[in-house]
């Protein structure tokens, strides 16, 4: 018993120390690069547009492994259209005999999003009407608005990688 337990603990120091790596995670393999294509904003935030699609290119590097590219060369592209843009819904108040004050607020970001493989013209991940919300102090609109992209972004990655 003493040497079956000695052989299991050096295989699985042997198998740790093998180098890996991953690509493309869980996409399909040729799927190396992508284009974030502006995205269409109806809403009068004018600045929403590019944070979201720097924050989606950086996160689909780090992820996903994905190297940015110009539309007509990439794998894969994502684009859509932000919907609707809604801050200052009041969640929390602060009360006293005298008056009574919000504390905490909520934004809402809807987006239409799609990822499709340029190799292939397939779709990989698409969702119309995404709803994500963002939390913030009174005055901190801009931290509530990096929640809600947060959330967005996670949705295209998990969603593209469950796709494989």
């Amino acid at each position: 018993m003493l040497r079956f337990g000695a052989y299991s603990l050096a295989l699985s120091l042997i198998t740790s120390c093998i180098p890996y790596s991953f690509t493309g995670g869980g996409l399909p393999s040729h799927i190396r690069t992508v284009a974030i294509v502006p995205f269409d904003n109806q809403t009068a935030t004018p600045d929403l547009p590019r944070q979201l699609a720097d924050t989606l290119r950086a996160r689909l590097h780090s992820r996903l492994g994905l190297r940015d590219a110009t539309e007509a060369k990439a794998n894969a592209i994502v684009r859509g259209t932000i919907q609707r843009y809604e801050t200052d819904i009041p969640i929390g108040y602060s009360a006293s005999n005298k008056q009574t004050t919000t504390a905490r607020r909520m934004l809402q970001l809807v987006v239409d999003i799609e990822m499709i493989d340029q190799v292939t013209g397939k779709t990989l991940w698409q969702r119309k009407g995404l709803l994500t919300e963002g939390q913030y102090e009174e005055g901190g609109e801009a931290q509530g608005r990096l929640q809600a992209i947060d959330i967005i972004v996670n949705n295209v990655i998990e969603g593209a990688q469950s796709q494989w």
